[in-house]
Parts: C-alpha cells; sequence; structure tokens
C-alpha cells in the first residue's frame, strides 16, 4: 500500500502525463493506460477516468465521442486553459528539478 502522499504526488504526475499527451494528439483511455505503464504507473480504468473527468470538468480537457469500426470512443484534447496549466506546471517542475 503506498503512502498516502506519495499516492497524490503520483496522481499528479498521472494528470501532467496525460495533458502534455492530450497537448501532442487526442487521447482515449486504454492508449493513455498503456502510455502510463511505459513509464511505470500501473493504473486502472477506475483511477483514470475520474481523472479524465475531473480534468474535463475543470476546463482542462475537452472531450468528444466518436464511433469507429462500430466502437464509441471519448477522445480527450487539451483546452487553452489546460495548455495554460500545463506551461505553468512545466515551469515549476523545471525550477524544481533545478534545485533537486
Amino acid at each position: 500500500m503506498q503512502e498516502p502522499v506519495l499516492r497524490k504526488l503520483l496522481l499528479a504526475f498521472i494528470e501532467l502525463h496525460i495533458l502534455h499527451h492530450a497537448k501532442e494528439q487526442p487521447i482515449y483511455g486504454s492508449w493513455m493506460m498503456e502510455e502510463l505503464q511505459h513509464h511505470g504507473y500501473h493504473v486502472s480504468a477506475g483511477t483514470l477516468y475520474p481523472i479524465f473527468h475531473n480534468l474535463e470538468k475543470a476546463g482542462l480537457l475537452l472531450a468528444e465521442t466518436k464511433s469507429e469500426n462500430g466502437r464509441r470512443r471519448k477522445y480527450y484534447t487539451l483546452t487553452p486553459k489546460g495548455t495554460a496549466v500545463l506551461a505553468e506546471a512545466k515551469d515549476k517542475i523545471e525550477e524544481l528539478r533545478g534545485e533537486m
């Protein structure tokens, strides 16, 4: 079991990964889970989708449902507000990285 503070920090890192990738291209849940696994995060759908919804509710992501091969999939892209938040977070990460 993870320490509560560590879990909170890791969830913030996951949010940053989501924002970063949503800036590059539209993303969807199962792709994001695989991408996060490449970085050592093992995230369930029960953890990931509420993060997507919270970021959307905060105005950082925009969701669009598309049908592909008879399957509906929700794609997320970064909003202008999300771009600004991501840029500020990157600045803070670089500052912290310089200190560590």
